[in-house]
């Protein structure tokens, strides 16, 4: 019998279906942990050359290893979180392996509702993490899945009216989205929108990088061709944010067209010090995995129903280079007199 192993990780399509083989090889390994022994619990996630899901996985497993006896992590995540399709495999194989719950934050709001709809009628628990479950797609499989995550379109807001104190009204602004069937893209576009007028700026371009870097860059290159009076650019991630960075390098704009980002990885940190990003959004992905495991774990555990707890709004925060500079100062060791 292959050993159960408590957390592996898979990176792409290929690798899930060598995991599945693997651990599907064995009769014993597909049936639920006997009574008294640790729930299964499967992470899945976007892509994990995200910063910002690698992150996510990572407080997921300093939790899991504080108390490894009461439930063991089997973290997934798929290569390119364009591939709806390899998320939706890896929850079939979820299914298969008959996990006790499953944690998701799922690649596209809309397609992923579905396999997950086909999860809890097998018996397995749903925690919905990061991006919101579509409403509409949820009523329409008459399911009910619980969501533990940030409010997006407030973060959103609170980094568009920072942005906004360093403008005047009338100047032009662009907004780089997420992929269209991504409620948190969706809302954090919403946020963008709601400081800039209200601020009076003029929104000259909305336009999706579909979270990537390399589009993000060539997109904002035709912006800046397009609208050669942009003063800023507020983009639904920071991959996208780095992307829209390249992009005014190379065109020698850098500095004089602001950028705006979103999920506050270390990357775009250090753009931040440098004064070529003005601001990001924590939303601390490592707490988000972790709140959406203990939820899933109340739920097994009779403390929770998924009904009376369809709703947990986790913490976002602003994060400009002075807060950076603090975060550093704490940190230093104290000099010894």
């Amino acid at each position: 019998m292959v050993k159960r192993i408590a957390s592996h990780l898979v990176t792409g399509g290929w690798c899930a279906l060598a995991a599945a083989c693997l651990l599907g090889g064995c009769g014993g390994d597909d049936a639920p942990p006997p009574a008294g022994q640790p729930k299964r619990i499967a992470l899945v996630m976007k892509s994990l050359a995200n910063e910002f899901f690698k992150t996510m996985e990572e407080g997921a497993r300093r939790h899991q290893q504080k108390d490894p006896t009461r439930y063991e992590l089997i973290s997934n995540g798929i290569k390119d979180e364009r591939d709806v399709a390899a998320q939706v495999a890896l929850v079939e194989q979820m299914i298969a392996q008959r996990v006790n719950a499953l944690v998701i934050a799922p690649a596209d709001s809309k397609a992923l509702v579905p396999v997950c709809k086909k999860a809890k009628d097998a018996g397995i628990e749903v925690v919905n993490i990061d991006n919101k479950f579509d409403d509409e797609a949820l009523e329409e499989k008459a399911v009910k899945i619980p969501f533990v995550g940030p409010d997006n379109r407030k973060g959103a807001r609170m980094a568009g009216e920072y942005l906004a104190k360093k403008l005047k009204p009338g100047d032009e602004v662009a907004i780089l989205e997420g992929m269209p069937n991504a409620v948190n893209g969706i809302m954090r576009k919403l946020g963008f929108e709601a400081a800039m007028d209200a601020a009076g700026m003029k929104i000259v371009a909305k336009q999706t990088a579909n979270w990537h870097m390399d589009e993000a860059e060539k997109v904002t290159s035709g912006l800046l061709a397009q609208h050669p009076n942009l003063k800023a650019v507020l983009c639904a991630n920071d991959n996208m944010a780095l992307g829209a960075v390249a992009a005014l390098r190379a065109a020698g704009k850098l500095g004089s067209v602001l950028v705006v980002g979103y999920d506050n990885i270390e990357a775009v940190q250090k753009e931040i010090l440098a004064g070529n990003i003005l601001c990001t959004v924590d939303q601390h992905a490592d707490q988000i995995a972790v709140e959406g495991i203990r939820h899933a774990l109340d739920i097994l555990g009779g403390h929770l129903t998924p009904e009376a707890s369809d709703y947990k709004e986790t913490q976002v925060d602003l994060i400009t280079a002075d807060d950076l500079k603090k975060q550093a100062e704490r940190k230093a060791p104290t000099e010894t007199k």
